[in-house]
């Protein structure tokens, strides 16, 4: 695929409005927009902020990448951008930026895509080429310029090896890969070997890209290398290093001080890298994210059922069921077959399925049926007469975690078998064992951990007044102080175990909470509108969609160009929704669905207006925070 198929006339600003990094990726990211790339504007600037988070993308030399892979890309596309002044963009070199390519790609782009967008990066390494998209006088020319490019390099992606004949010659390798493997990595390539080719060095270049490992290192390569060079900014293979001089450092680096990294590998300036191999079980486990993210991958799997079953069970009470009784009156066939499915069975395996995949998270495939066997013993083996419904979701999590490492445990004790018995391990040994060891823990602690479930969620049933507003208080505040991130997951978490104890309160406290921050940024747009650029104006539209979808991550672009002023007013407003809905005492039974299912509030209409009333409140304490704290832009757009 050529590059002008993904970068076009549409697609292209000659003259750049924007003075600020933050004004350019919005200014490119509508051009794409407008050209019908995007899915959702505001998702993909997240993503480019969330890139540009981890280092920046102005290489240097005035110019600047700015690119991310996500689901909000509707096809892959390059926007162009062009600022005869240069403005500053954070670059390696701390000089102005003329020169912007964003690059969008999409979740599920193939190959030929990806090579085209970094073959582009590549390009820029070329001064001339540089030159000559300065100098372009029309979209026309810029598009030219690239295919002239194109037309000169039979093969642009292949050139990664640069060899001399003489033998004599110290031999380099090296490493690319950035995040997203679309630019940094192949830009990176493209100029260790350039200087390699102009120094007369012996270079053979990695590329780890999102379509691949490209060029790998074979073993013949690392046992010939004098030095090399590994520059990433994420995970490669490093263990196949071990025992040689290995210079480790950030993609960026090879970009900007090329020659330094070339010197010292050249010099023997490298130290001997030493694989600590504990790591490599680790890779399965702590080191892939730690406890965070064993229970995120537990939790996001486990949705589906919370949320299917949470909504059918909901939908069954508009009936007023008495689904026990099939001779009660007020009994309904069809809604009692909705509360079957979803608490019967949908929230019935919703502990279990916790449990599995937080397991898996840990110790990989092997971990998942002791996980699930674990969460339905926490669910269902309880030993305490008056607690029917076990240890619910504290007995999961430990169950999950319990397995994990359990699992980890045996495969270590495994490790040693001949290989003949490789076959074995994961249909036989693993599952034996793993499931055993953590069935029998799991029976044992069960029943007191029975006990803790039970009094914790008699403890919060308990609470009235004043205790119940601050707990309303706190749990809406950490639903908006980190936009959707760790501490917004662990209320979110909290309101799913309360539902699971069937206190739906407090999933009613942190769903409406959840939606203040973006509603509340969207409110500010539009009431002070003095206060905020154009793009954020727009971004505003956008984020009452968002908001009202329980989508707390709309607010995201505001509190990324203005963290100081926007994460105060979210929080503020979000705290004060939480207690107002704990002061009201609603409940909803549904654990997602923003304003879909505000319907479903139990205690009818009354409740409904009241829990209605709780977030806009909050939303308007955001706004209000938001206006009073943010200054009047420089320049209305």
């Amino acid at each position: 695929m050529k590059i002008t198929q993904l970068l076009t006339e549409e697609t292209i600003i000659l003259n750049l409005s924007a003075t600020t990094k933050q004004q350019v990726l919005e200014e490119l990211a509508s051009q794409l927009e407008r050209a019908g790339k995007l899915a959702d504007r505001t998702a993909f600037i997240s993503a480019i902020l969330e890139r540009e988070s981890q280092s920046t993308t102005g290489i240097g030399d005035g110019i600047a990448i700015p690119h991310a892979k996500s689901a909000a890309v509707k096809s892959p596309a390059i926007a162009f951008g062009r600022s005869s002044e240069g403005l500053d963009f954070e670059s390696l070199d701390g000089q102005p930026a003329n020169l912007f390519f964003m690059i969008a790609a999409s979740e599920g782009a193939n190959d030929d895509h990806l090579e085209a967008l970094s073959r582009l990066a590549t390009f820029l390494m070329d001064d001339k080429f540089r030159t000559n998209i300065l100098a372009a006088q029309s979209k026309q020319e810029v598009l030219e310029v690239i295919s002239a490019k194109e037309a000169s390099l039979e093969e642009p992606e292949e050139a990664a090896e640069n060899i001399p004949a003489d033998s004599t010659q110290k031999k380099i390798l090296a490493v690319t890969a950035c995040p997203t493997g679309i630019a940094h990595t192949y830009m990176a390539a493209e100029k260790l070997n350039e200087r390699a080719k102009e120094l007369g060095i012996a270079l053979k270049v990695e590329t780890n890209g999102s379509s691949g490992v490209k060029n790998r290192l074979t073993d013949e390569d690392i046992a010939g290398a004098d030095a090399i060079i590994v520059a990433a900014d994420t995970k490669v293979e490093m263990s196949r290093f071990n025992g040689k001089p290995v210079i480790q450092t950030g993609v960026g680096k090879a970009i900007y001080e090329t020659d330094t990294l070339l010197n010292r590998a050249v010099t023997g300036d490298a130290p001997t890298y030493k694989h600590d191999k504990s790591k490599d079980e680790a890779d399965a486990g702590e080191t892939k994210g730690g406890f965070y993210k064993h229970l995120m991958n537990g939790v996001s799997n486990m949705l589906p059922f919370v949320v299917g079953g949470g909504i059918l069970i909901a939908i069954s009470f508009f009936w007023g069921i008495n689904a026990s009784n099939p001779d009660s009156p007020e009994y309904n066939e069809f809604a009692a077959m909705l509360n079957t499915i979803g608490g019967g069975n949908a929230f019935f395996l919703m502990v279990p399925v916790l449990a599995g995949f937080i397991a898996m998270s840990i110790a990989d495939r092997p971990g998942f049926a002791p996980g699930m066997i674990g969460g339905l013993i926490a669910i269902t083996v309880t030993g305490v007469e008056e607690a029917s419904g076990g240890s619910g979701f504290l007995g999961g999590l430990i169950a999950g975690f319990l397995a994990g490492y359990v699992t980890l445990l045996v495969k270590k004790v495994f490790a040693g078998l001949p290989n003949s018995l490789e076959g074995l391990k994961p249909v036989l040994f693993y599952p034996v064992f793993a499931i055993a060891v953590t069935g029998i823990i799991m029976m044992l602690v069960n029943p007191q951990l029975t006990k803790v479930y039970t009094a914790i969620s008699s403890f919060l049933e308990s609470l009235g007044g004043t205790n119940l507003v601050l707990v309303g208080l706190l749990l809406g505040g950490m639903m908006a102080i980190d936009m959707g991130g760790p501490i917004n997951k662990a209320a979110y978490t909290f309101g799913i175990a309360m539902l699971d104890a069937q206190n739906f309160n407090f999933m009613a406290t942190v769903m409406a909470a959840g939606m203040v921050p973006p509603l509340g940024m969207a409110i500010a747009t539009t009431l002070f509108k003095n206060k905020f650029t154009k793009p954020e104006r727009e971004a505003g539209k956008t984020a009452y969609v968002l908001g009202a979808c329980f989508i707390t991550e709309g607010v995201i672009p505001f509190a990324a160009a203005d963290p100081a002023r926007v994460i105060p007013a979210s929080v503020a407003g979000a705290a004060v929704t939480g207690a107002l809905v704990m002061l009201f005492d609603i409940g909803l039974r549904a654990p997602h669905g923003g304003v879909f299912v505000i319907g479903l509030v139990d205690g009818g209409v009354a409740s409904i207006l009241m829990y209605v009333l709780a977030i806009l409140a909050g939303a308007v304490v955001t706004a209000i925070v938001a206006g009073a704290l943010k200054k009047r832009v420089a320049v209305a757009a």
